[in-house]
């Protein structure tokens, strides 16, 4: 039986949630888009599903990494989720100022 460390649980369950609610504000501001066609809501989207691919993206390489290949990628996977993060809060302060 392999041992998975409680802060590996930890993660996967973080990320899992962030996934469900990440997914679901993305879902629901596409939906507003559609209904509206406003682009203020369509960059909204789009922040919000970058924002929710870079919180997952981080999560799946610090887990694979370091379980495939017994190395320690943390300093890697929470670049590219702070990058992510930011480049979809850039992109949801535009959102706020386009008409």
């Amino acid at each position: 039986m392999v041992h998975i460390p409680s802060a590996q649980i930890g993660i996967v369950v973080a990320k899992t949630l962030t996934l469900i609610m990440g997914g679901l504000i993305t879902y629901f501001s596409y939906k507003t888009y559609r209904r509206t066609g406003a682009s203020q809501h369509r960059w909204l989207t789009l922040g919000f599903g970058v924002i929710t691919v870079g919180a997952i993206l981080g999560g799946v390489l610090d887990l694979a990494v370091s379980r495939f290949f017994a190395e320690d990628l943390l300093y890697t996977s929470v670049f590219v989720s702070s990058t992510l993060t930011a480049v979809g809060l850039g992109v949801i302060l535009y959102s706020l100022y386009v008409r």
